[in-house]
């Protein structure tokens, strides 16, 4: 299992969001040795939904307002319908996610999750999956878009539905601990030639 020892995550969802696409990929990631953080535009708790029923109500560890993608190194997107919905609509949310794409950070999403990503116009050129009802609005903005349990596109990790979790998780962790390694490397390359507005990112 990739090691992730003082890798941290931020995990951004709103409310309604499906929560073993929280709780699963958060557990591989807190063994694995990762520090992961509950980011939300939601004020104290956030509330978890399972399929159409509520379920649990989650700590917010960083209010989505007072985040800073540049205090993170990888970024999850669990789905959930109205999670992804409300995030996309969110312009905080939005600049939130496209700083770790401008930064050349890993980012693994699940399910409904690429909504926001269409939003943030980082998925022009990608090869992707997600929930199949989102394959339309995927390739409208520009993607691939594949039916398989597992993409990994340039450290960009999607998987369709919660049946996927488990190879969702592996390549996640691959993906996080290959985007260290990167960013460890290839910082100040970055720096030097960052698109504009990206490179106040690209720092930690």
């Amino acid at each position: 299992m990739a090691q992730l020892e003082g890798i941290k995550v931020a995990i951004l969802v709103a409310e309604g969001f499906e929560q073993v696409e929280l709780t699963a990929p958060r557990k591989a990631l807190d063994e694995a040795g990762a520090k992961t953080f509950i980011v939300s535009p939601a004020k104290g708790e956030v509330q978890g939904w399972k399929h159409f029923d509520k379920a649990d109500k989650f700590k917010v560890d960083v209010p989505l307002d007072q985040a800073n993608a540049a205090d993170f190194d990888a970024l999850q997107l669990p789905g959930g319908v109205a999670n992804p919905d409300q995030l996309r609509t969110n312009p905080k949310a939005v600049q939130f996610v496209r700083a770790f794409f401008d930064a050349g950070k890993p980012v693994a999403v699940i399910c409904h999750g690429p909504w926001t990503l269409i939003d943030a116009g980082v998925v022009k050129g990608r090869t992707v999956t997600s929930w199949p009802s989102l394959r339309t609005d995927l390739t409208n903005a520009g993607a691939k878009w594949v039916d398989q349990e597992v993409v990994v596109d340039n450290g960009l990790v999607t998987s369709r539905k919660p049946d996927d979790i488990p190879a969702f998780n592996s390549k996640m962790l691959e993906e996080f601990a290959a985007g260290r390694d990167r960013g460890q490397a290839g910082g100040a390359a970055r720096q030097q030639s960052g698109r504009g507005a990206a490179q106040s990112h690209s720092t930690h």
